[in-house]
């Protein structure tokens, strides 16, 4: 627990609410009166026992539980940044998942203007995979020059994508299924595009046994696969991954082609300082 920075962070996030929006009033009464909600009106909201609020402001509650926090993040209206620094100051750990459940499917609309100037095939997709912004060279990667609406449901079950994703049975199946199956099993279980799409991977005769496989998860950010570019030819594309900090869950995905006939060595990491001492 950071108590300092979880204190300052509290004070300033309840000072937003206006009391009356929760159908509480401003206390009356002599003296100086913060903006906002105060402890105690927090205490009367969260309802978890006296002074369970208060505590947790002045760092005198180690450990809280991740639901006191859901509730209190609620309260105040954080944001998805702002509940994960909740967690870090008040646990010491990222969250369990995101505060909103639908925070992965939508990004801010300023992602497509970001996608479209970048000089690499790139595009950002939500939760479920489905495409939400792409540039145009994302749109020469595919042989009839129409993105899908799923970019995962194009790499499990459309023919195409084998002509493109070269060796797709061994080279991108085995990592392809285990996001597939990763997904459900956590976060997005009931989430109706990826159960269609695994209802449709397990119908089909190919895909099937492939998705039933054993394997684990392969992070695809840093791996490189072979590839065909319908116009630039066979080579390699090395896949970088990240997450709009807004949107747990939405990824930007920057294929970076290049032809040849293996892969390129793998390059060192950046790094702005040495590692910590002891640390391999």
């Amino acid at each position: 627990m950071h108590k300092e920075s979880l204190r300052q962070f509290l004070k300033e996030r309840r000072a937003r609410i206006n009391p009356e929006t929760v159908g509480l009033s401003r206390p009356a009464g002599r003296g100086r009166r913060a903006a906002g909600l105060t402890q105690q009106q927090l205490d009367q909201l969260l309802a978890r026992g006296r002074h369970a609020y208060h505590l947790l402001e002045n760092g005198r509650y180690p450990n809280p539980p991740v639901d006191l926090l859901r509730d209190l993040a609620k309260l105040l209206r954080l944001t998805e940044d702002e509940w994960v620094m909740l967690n870090r100051y008040a646990r010491g750990q990222e969250p369990p998942g995101p505060l909103d459940p639908d925070a992965g499917y939508q990004v801010l609309g300023t992602w497509k203007r970001a996608v479209e100037g970048m000089d690499h095939m790139a595009y950002v997709c939500d939760a479920a995979w489905n495409v939400l912004a792409y540039n145009p060279l994302f749109v020469s990667m595919f042989p009839n020059k129409q993105v899908p609406k799923n970019v995962l449901r194009w790499m499990c079950l459309d023919e195409s994508a084998r002509d493109v994703l070269t060796d797709w049975t061994t080279a991108w199946a085995p990592r392809i299924f285990p996001q597939l199956r990763a997904a459900l099993a956590k976060e997005h279980s009931q989430d109706p595009t990826l159960k269609q799409l695994e209802a449709d991977v397990l119908a089909d005769p190919i895909t099937a046994p492939l998705y039933l496989e054993p394997g684990v998860v392969n992070h695809p950010d840093g791996d490189e696969r072979p590839f065909c570019h319908p116009i630039g030819g066979s080579g390699w594309i090395t896949i970088c991954s990240a997450a709009p900090h807004s949107s747990p869950g939405a990824r930007l995905v920057i294929l970076l082609f290049r032809i040849g006939d293996r892969p390129i060595e793998s390059q060192p990491p950046l790094r702005a300082h040495p590692s910590p001492k002891g640390t391999p």
